[in-house]
């Protein structure tokens, strides 16, 4: 992660403060939960969890502790019993490093989530207005990059909003099940600590319980959470493509807002570049690229091995900032879209009217030509016109093949744009009822 790409409140999440913090919280919540059970004095807990609200965790003596002990949570520990005193021995009691490890990735990685969803909100209320805006704004749709037939650009945002409406839902589910807590002691059984316990600090920090730990929580959790960013990313990649493609000098359709001010080039003053759309794409690659360590960490030896943790160090600050960044910013790119209807319905007419050939073709075989001579007899005319050798609609009036089954008129009303558009309200009700 690095600055350029972050936002300071999800930073946060994953400061070395809040990570004591967040460490402090497991650590006197089971302490109350364990002085409820008479398992520590009442008195004690209360000062452990007085004394460690009010203390001042300092990153730099914690580290400076790990360097001689050679392991984090005994230098928090330590650190910690320096503000706490002799009720300090009653802290940790039956647990585990991995409690407290596992339990606070659970936490931040549901912080980072509720991040995730405003910033997915955002995008979903820029793609609902451009869509609306543009409900019946002609342009030409593509496959295989190649002229089609006609969409429009309100279809477009449409699809767009319900791809990241699935993707929210997706998120929401990852949320869920990765928001849980395991305070269950060494190779998870409990034998040190009672599981009371887990479900009162659960209960605190809102998380579920773990049914079953085995000193860790089940990875399986985090690799569908990553997976999880993953599709979103690609989500994010799939329209940031579509619009980088329709601001081509060649096709301007669409354009990122160009602020006054703003270079585009350092060496060409003329250039207009879609830049923050390519930085999405690189985003998205940056997010994808914890996808495959954090399946690989699902298997663990036995009940437990740390392989995994050094990947989820890098992997679960860096692709939850990078994805919210990303959220944020492509919700500024739709907010703030430039759209040329003009020019979508230019490179719509470019063609000559070839994108009405499949109505054509249907047309003739409904008066009772066959589908294999329809379409024979409509791509002789379609790729004359495709050759610049005359208009397509003259060309489909001058074949007697044709004529002999459909008039002037009727030719005629094949072209009539709006015909495409007759199913859009259905499909605009499926998505923003």
């Amino acid at each position: 992660m690095i600055p350029r790409y972050a936002r300071p409140e999800m930073v946060a999440i994953w400061s070395q403060e809040t990570k004591f913090r967040i460490w402090f919280e497991i650590e006197g919540h089971a302490c109350n939960a364990m002085a409820e059970l008479g398992v520590i004095p009442k008195a004690s807990a209360k000062n452990i969890w007085g004394k460690g609200s009010a203390a001042e965790f300092s990153v730099e003596k914690i580290d400076e502790i790990e360097r001689e002990v050679k392991h984090d949570v005994i230098a928090f520990l330590t650190h910690l019993a320096t503000f706490i005193g002799e009720d300090s021995r009653f802290v940790h009691q039956g647990m585990t490093s991995s409690d407290v490890l596992d339990t606070t990735l659970s936490v931040q990685l549901a912080r980072a989530s509720d991040l995730l969803l405003l910033g997915m909100d955002k995008v979903l209320a820029a793609l609902k207005s451009q869509a609306l805006a543009h409900k019946y704004t002609p342009t030409i749709g593509r496959s295989h990059a190649i002229h089609a037939e006609p969409t429009t650009f309100g279809l477009k945002m449409a699809q767009a909003y319900a791809e990241f409406a699935r993707c929210r839902e997706r998120l929401v589910t990852a949320r869920v099940e990765i928001a849980t807590c395991a305070i269950s002691g060494a190779v998870g059984t409990f034998a040190n600590i009672d599981p009371r316990v887990e479900e009162y600090v659960a209960e605190k920090l809102g998380l579920k319980v773990e049914p079953i730990s085995t000193q860790v929580i089940p990875r399986d959790r985090h690799a569908a959470f990553f997976a999880t960013l993953g599709v979103v990313a690609s989500t994010i990649e799939r329209l940031a493509t579509e619009i980088r493609h329709l601001q081509r000098t060649e096709v301007l359709e669409v354009e990122e807002y160009f602020s006054k001010g703003q270079k585009g080039s350092s060496a060409m003053p003329h250039k207009r570049n879609p830049i923050l759309t390519e930085n999405l794409t690189g985003l998205a690659r940056l997010v994808r690229s914890a996808v495959t360590p954090a399946l690989e960490n699902v298997a663990l030896w036995h009940e437990r091995d740390i392989s995994h943790s050094s990947v989820e160090r890098g992997i679960a600050p860096d692709a939850t900032i990078h994805l919210h960044f990303a959220l944020h910013r492509l919700a500024g790119v739709m907010e703030k879209l430039v759209v040329y209807p003009d020019n979508m319905l230019a490179n719509l007419n470019k063609l000559g009217g070839l994108h009405n050939s499949q109505r054509i073709m249907l047309a003739l075989t409904q008066k009772g030509m066959s589908r294999e001579d329809a379409y024979k007899t409509v791509q002789t005319s379609a790729m004359a016109s495709w050759r610049g050798e005359g208009d397509f609609q003259t060309l489909l009036n001058a074949d007697s093949k044709i004529t002999d089954r459909l008039n002037s008129d009727e030719i005629g009303e094949m072209f009539d744009l709006g015909y495409h558009f007759k199913q859009v309200d259905v499909i605009f009700s499926r998505i923003f009822s």
